[in-house]
């Protein structure tokens, strides 16, 4: 409900230089036709669906990426834990990645100190 006001509130937002991802994409509420009406830069993919990867469900994940380019949005996957997790969402063009192969959760002192460092992988 409302959604021409999150819309305009949502445009609003990016009028101010900041940008918008829709978080735990193919889960819960999320439908397809958000993604055309929502003035998004880009999507995460869900952890379930990163999960699945490793059993050789990477079908979802695939299909999250394919979608989020094919509307020329950056596509994030969450809850990235394995190698194989990471060559197969490279594979696939997948725009970044986060998750434990790349941290653990840091206070702001430990991320400065790590982003300082350079590229993590």
């Amino acid at each position: 409900e409302g959604a021409e006001d999150v819309i305009r509130s949502m445009r609003d937002i990016r009028e101010l230089g900041v940008h918008l991802t829709a978080d735990d994409f193919g889960t819960g509420y999320a439908s397809l036709s958000y993604l055309r009406k929502f003035p998004l830069d880009g999507i995460k993919i869900d952890t379930t669906f990163v999960g699945d990867i490793v059993a050789g469900g990477g079908g979802l994940a695939s299909a999250v990426i394919a979608v989020g380019h094919c509307l020329e949005m950056n596509v994030v996957a969450e809850g990235v834990e394995t190698e194989d997790q990471l060559s197969f969402l490279r594979w696939r063009d997948c725009d970044e990645v986060q998750g434990f192969l790349i941290s653990k959760p840091l206070v702001a002192a430990e991320f400065v100190d790590m982003v300082n460092k350079g590229p993590v992988l």
